[in-house]
């Protein structure tokens, strides 16, 4: 079953198991959202969603209290099978021995975090939301220049590679080379990562690999990394014509979400590190409100009026 295991998600929130002899391999979350269960406490399982992480705080926690032994007994019976993932405590609240025992017979592991749970929920769903989103791998080098995540596609052997070790010589942070992960964590929102096989190294034809973090040190890598720009390498074509204003914008698509799109010629003498810290900073500007295109268009447009007077 696609998702992230209890064990995954236990190391990741650093969590604690109160019942370690359940195999924490075998149970996976499959949903991102996540469920307190207050009503479900009281009694009421109707339109319960029960795929989802269960979480008590210090409500539901101080409510159980109020429960006489035997009707504390019921919910929890009810609660623990009706097939949830796990069940969560915050703020370093201990469940009691009677949710222990009947966790341990439903096979239900039973954690413990000292987040608050406000902080404990934020988390969850945004952990869950990256690791759980729809993915695709593509051959391609992602980046991360002057904060810009820049995807560099392109044939075999067009330089896309080298281009990304002169980034990373320049300062900027390499993200995934030969094969990028891309996640779709929301309708605007495309996140990158290496595959951990492949993280932190580079194939450079003619050397082999280079371990990018080894050589330049940890600041010149980066996990993850959101996509905002696409630039795709190609031999240079004498018939073609190419941009060469840039006066509107254009797109790729990965899992139905749309990135601003750069075809880039390539002949000898190019600097490829150089267009990619350009476009990046391009960028920018653009989301800051200033278009060195249209600021062009618009004094030679001024100069024309002037000219006709």
């Amino acid at each position: 079953m696609y998702g992230v295991t209890i064990t995954e998600f236990i190391q990741k929130m650093n969590l604690k198991n109160i019942i370690p002899e359940i195999d924490a391999d075998t149970a996976v979350l499959s949903h991102s959202d996540v469920n307190r269960p207050a009503l479900q406490l009281a009694g009421y399982f109707d339109h319960f969603d029960q795929e989802r992480v269960q979480i008590i705080g210090y409500v539901e926690y101080e409510y159980i209290k109020t429960l006489p032994r035997d009707r504390k007994l019921e919910v929890y019976e009810k609660l623990l099978s009706s097939g949830i993932p796990c069940l969560v405590y915050s703020r370093s609240l201990m469940p009691d021995e009677d949710m222990q025992n009947l966790c341990s017979h439903y096979q239900v592991p039973c954690l413990v975090s000292d987040q608050t749970t406000s902080d404990l929920m934020a988390e969850v769903i945004r952990w869950l939301n990256v690791k759980l989103a729809p993915c695709i791998s593509i051959h391609g080098v992602l980046v991360d220049a002057y904060g810009e995540g820049v995807l560099i596609m392109g044939e075999s052997g067009i330089g896309k590679s080298e281009a990304a070790l002169e980034l990373i010589r320049r300062g900027h942070r390499l993200v995934a080379d030969d094969v990028v992960e891309i996640r779709r964590v929301s309708d605007e929102t495309l996140v990158g990562s290496a595959p951990d096989i492949t993280k932190h190294f580079i194939e450079l034809r003619g050397i082999g690999i280079i371990d990018v973090k080894a050589l330049f040190g940890v600041e010149s890598v980066k996990e993850t990394q959101t996509i905002d720009m696409v630039i795709k390498l190609e031999d240079w074509d004498k018939d073609r014509e190419y941009d060469r204003l840039g006066m509107e914008d254009r797109y790729t698509e990965f899992l139905g979400n749309k990135v601003i799109c750069h075809n880039i010629p390539i002949r000898p003498g190019r600097n490829l590190a150089v267009i990619v810290e350009s476009a990046a900073i391009n960028y920018r500007q653009k989301k800051m409100g200033y278009n060195a295109a249209r600021e062009l268009y618009n004094r030679v447009q001024a100069n024309l009026g002037k000219a006709l007077v």
